[in-house]
């Protein structure tokens, strides 16, 4: 029977295809209850956040009971809040308010529960002004907040709209019954809500199982149980190291999970290091349940840096603001996803918590089991009062093992936390309101009109003086102000500088303990005193020597030239960045060396050069061999990888690197890709990511992104483009520019979108390739490559997509190479082997299943018509360093 070959899938709707693959290769809890109030309102609302549908509680079931309903003016109201584009419309647009007493009746199914209760402290005129909202709130027989102050709660942490999430129990039978009581510590106080939110949660997720041996209870020799008949409020919950969870980004419960920016309040540590989100690590959910948290939790986290030395002599420690009288459920979120990190006895350290030993030797191995599967760990801590305190400081310490026998690594980790403050016997949960925020500074008394005679005429005088004095300084203001922002957004040379400019360390900014420092003693030692037999590369910032440190390790060491400091501000941005960044394909900056007026760096050695030269050197050459398609690809992928972690959040921002070239993708012994020259990067804040930023344009020509060349707007999409001009190199091995040849061929990205468009890429195909790249893998690396270089930067895809994309041509390149394997030992036609695989499904992919693909090579892409330039798939700093090696064979 002849095979059903189906017509290749739209680009357009792979997007879809991944995000459908990714939710069946990743399950998520469903809760039996999902109910979500929107108080004070009538109909269903749209909340664009979590998705989800609000229904009022006017004219419904929601609708809640009062205790005075004749009394029209203690009766509940429904208010309109004042106009604002900070907070989210729904729930906080509308509020249920009342001087007196009302509830709502919720009936639910047995089980674990999350109540959400969403307040928006605001004047709701007429008649309830934000200050007199004073109330309590109880819940399935538990106080839940007492004599609660919204407004002074919401300033004291400075935000505008507040979550209050709490874990109750329902019992078989049972009504949910939410009381909202105004205080009678002040008159014309009044109660309001603006949302109410109850999910179910899986059973016992924080609550202990029967007949299990229970929580490790901190300071105790007994475990301790958490039973039903206790109720929590959480009060941290962090993706620590990482960005910010959203409630659609949940598992299915719809918990929110605070970034690394609300987790450096907390973070008391001089000294820590992020890492890097993997994001291509195939998570294992061996001993814990998936729903546990989002993987997300599980791919990112902080620990201490490479510095063993150093680890040893310090804490990482987290100071949490706690009432005091409570018990607590602190989850600790593990998972080991550095590569190198792969047995037991590899990280081992210590737990203290509240000043006490959690853990004497938390080995997250040994407790999951393996790289790649996450697991939590769950400690009950008790909290005493201190001497007239409203808050203790909860601490949670991390201390890398000082037994050097005991550990290969001596270094901590933590992916992500929870904390939870379970209900005391009375069945409370409330706690004091803060202290209010000190008042404004009083404005200054208006004078009398006596005074205000007296003083006219000096007052005059004065008034003419500083007005003059004022307008002299800002027009010196303005023109120092412009003098700096054409040198910072000047393209530096040598007769920029000016040659009598002194720096000192303190010019570098380089955080402590993120690098090593080097004498210059040292440095010489390294290079045998700069003999010019070890330069290995040569630029205008001065020389690249081979070096040789501790008894054999290899580094390359950039020194700048003695005397003007040219590239200095570039030569400082790479210190910053680099000595805070931590992947596997980033060069790694070992340290700097700035003694006696020299400034000079140390990286890691990389055997094989640039990407550049093993591109380019063949066409010279005879003798050097030409670059793999399989090899090409694993080293797009790492490059890819390198970029994704700059734009998600290597640092506390978010990096642009602006100066993406093959020249500056360096190659270790093993073909490893690594990223390197950093002096021209831009680093934004996580929540301004999106936000283009305005800088003069630099980069290298051929590279640059159009949009940022015309509008002086810089975006993370501006590396994608650079990337795209890479591909582009990689597929055809030629320069970006070339003057040499005819004017239509000058740019290779004009040039390549233009062959792609007449189906002419054979013209441009680097000849070694010929023949040698399968049909389907072929497809998608073209389209990748034109999408990136999309004039348009919204057009293009996130470097997230790209890697995603990369990955999957190189599965399509290895099954081709497969099947034709199989076709030449078996003696089977190729479309007998075609015929005969089938994996079972979609994978995640950019172009239809390899079930259907033809897996002939890539001859003549004239008649290939189905590489389209329409992409909807995947939307999504320079010193020279060692991109101006001149010898590769000394490296």
């Amino acid at each position: 029977m002849k095979k059903l070959l189906l017509p290749p899938l739209p680009l357009y709707l792979l997007p879809l295809f991944l995000q459908i693959a990714t939710l069946l290769s990743a399950p998520i809890y469903t809760p039996v209850e999902d109910i979500t109030i929107n108080c004070g309102s009538s109909g269903t609302s749209p909340n664009i956040y979590d998705n989800r549908n609000w229904t009022g509680d006017i004219n419904s079931k929601f609708s809640p009971s009062e205790l005075h309903q004749a009394k029209t003016n203690t009766s509940s109201q429904v208010r309109e809040a004042p106009p604002s584009s900070s907070v989210s419309p729904v729930p906080y647009t509308t509020a249920r308010l009342s001087r007196s007493e009302f509830s709502y009746k919720v009936p639910l199914t047995t089980g674990q529960k999350f109540i959400r209760l969403y307040f928006h402290p605001v004047s709701y005129d007429p008649g309830f002004h934000r200050s007199n909202a004073l109330f309590s709130v109880q819940a399935g027989g538990f106080t839940l907040l007492h004599d609660f102050n919204a407004s002074v709660t919401a300033d004291a942490g400075e935000t505008e709209t507040l979550i209050r999430e709490f874990c109750l129990n329902i019992d078989e039978g049972q009504i949910l019954t939410i009381t909202f009581t105004p205080s009678r510590a002040i008159p014309g106080a009044y109660a309001f809500v603006n949302g109410i939110e109850i999910v179910s949660m899986p059973t016992n997720l924080y609550y202990t199982a029967f007949k299990s041996h229970g929580v490790d209870y901190v300071g105790n020799e007994v475990n301790y149980h958490i039973k039903n008949s206790t109720a929590m409020e959480m009060v941290y919950r962090i993706n620590v190291g990482g960005s910010g969870i959203s409630f659609d980004q949940d598992t299915g419960m719809y918990r929110n999970w605070d970034s690394l920016r609300e987790e450096q309040k907390y973070l008391s540590s001089r000294w820590s290091v992020l890492l890097p989100q993997n994001v291509s690590i195939q998570l294992n959910f061996v001993r814990i349940p998936e729903y546990s948290a989002p993987q997300a939790v599980y791919q990112t986290g902080r620990y201490m840096g490479s510095n063993h030395t150093r680890n040893k002599s310090y804490n990482l420690t987290w100071e949490f603001p706690v009432d005091p009288k409570f018990l607590y459920l602190l989850r600790l979120h593990f998972c080991e996803f550095e590569p190198e990190i792969i047995d037991t006895g590899y990280r081992s350290f210590l737990i203290y918590i509240a000043n006490q030993t959690a853990e004497p030797q938390a080995d997250i191995i040994v407790r999951s089991g393996g790289n790649g599967r996450p697991i939590y760990r769950d400690y009950v801590v008790s909290m005493p009062a201190g001497p007239d305190q409203k808050k203790v400081k909860l601490f949670l310490a991390l201390q890398a093992n000082p037994r050097d026998w005991m550990t290969k690594y001596s270094d901590v980790l933590l992916n992500g936390l929870e904390l939870f403050k379970l209900s005391d016997p009375t069945r409370n949960l409330a706690g004091p309101n803060p202290d209010p925020p000190p008042p404004k500074p009083m404005q200054p008394k208006t004078p009398s009109k006596q005074s205000k005679k007296k003083s006219t005429p000096m007052l005059a005088i004065v008034a003419g003086a500083v007005s003059a004095i004022l307008v002299l300084f800002c027009v010196l203001g303005f023109l120092v102000f412009t003098r700096r922002r054409r040198d910072e957004d000047t393209e530096y040379t040598d007769d920029d500088l000016d040659k009598d400019t002194e720096y000192t360390d303190d010019d570098l900014f380089v955080p402590s303990g993120l690098c090593r420092e080097f004498s210059l003693s040292e440095i010489q030692a390294a290079t045998r005193n700069f003999n010019e037999g070890s330069i290995i590369g040569v630029g205008g910032f001065g020389h690249v020597y081979k070096g040789c440190i501790d008894q054999g390790t290899l580094v390359a060491i950039k020194r700048l030239h003695p005397g003007p400091r040219q590239g200095f501000t570039m030569f400082r941005a790479e210190i910053y960045t680099l000595s805070q960044l931590r992947h596997q394909h980033l060069v790694a900056l070992i340290g700097y060396c700035n003694d006696r007026g020299e400034m000079i760096l140390v990286y890691e050695y990389m055997e094989n050069g640039t990407l550049y030269e093993h591109l380019m050197n063949p066409k010279s050459d005879p003798n050097a061999q030409p670059l793999p398609w399989e090899k090409r690809l694993n080293i797009c992928i790492g490059v890819a990888r390198g970029l994704h972690y700059l734009h998600n959040g290597g640092m506390e921002g978010n990096i642009i690197h602006r100066d993406v070239k093959c020249s500056n993708i360096l190659l270790d012994e093993k073909w490893v890709a690594k990223v390197t020259d950093f002096g021209l990067s831009k680093m934004s804040s996580m929540t301004m990511s999106k936000t283009p930023i305005s800088t003069a344009v630099k980069g290298s020509m051929g590279y640059l992104d159009p949009e940022y060349m015309l509008r002086n707007q810089l975006t993370e999409k501006s590396d994608v483009y650079s990337f795209g001009v890479v591909l582009c190199e990689v597929l055809c091995a030629r320069p970006v520019v070339m003057r040499t040849v005819e004017k239509n061929e000058m740019n290779l990205v004009s040039w390549f979108t233009a062959c792609h468009r007449n189906g002419e890429l054979d013209r441009i195909i680097d000849p070694s390739l010929k023949g040698k790249i399968d049909d389907e893998c072929f497809k998608v690396f073209v389209e990748i490559a034109v999408s990136c270089t999309h004039v348009k930067g919204k057009q293009r895809p996130s470097m997230n997509n790209v890697v995603e994309g990369l990955v999957q041509a190189l599965k399509l390149q290895q099954n081709g190479d497969k099947m034709d394997e199989d076709d030449e030992t078996m003696g089977e036609t190729k479309e007998a082997a075609i015929m005969n695989k089938s994996d079972g499904g979609f994978s995640s992919s950019w172009t239809e299943s390899s079930d259907s693909k033809n897996s002939s090579r890539v001859t003549n892409t004239s008649s290939d018509q189905s590489c389209s330039t329409t992409n909807n798939s995947i939307k999504g700093m320079s010193g020279t360093v060692f991109s101006e090696i001149k010898d590769p064979s000394r490296r």
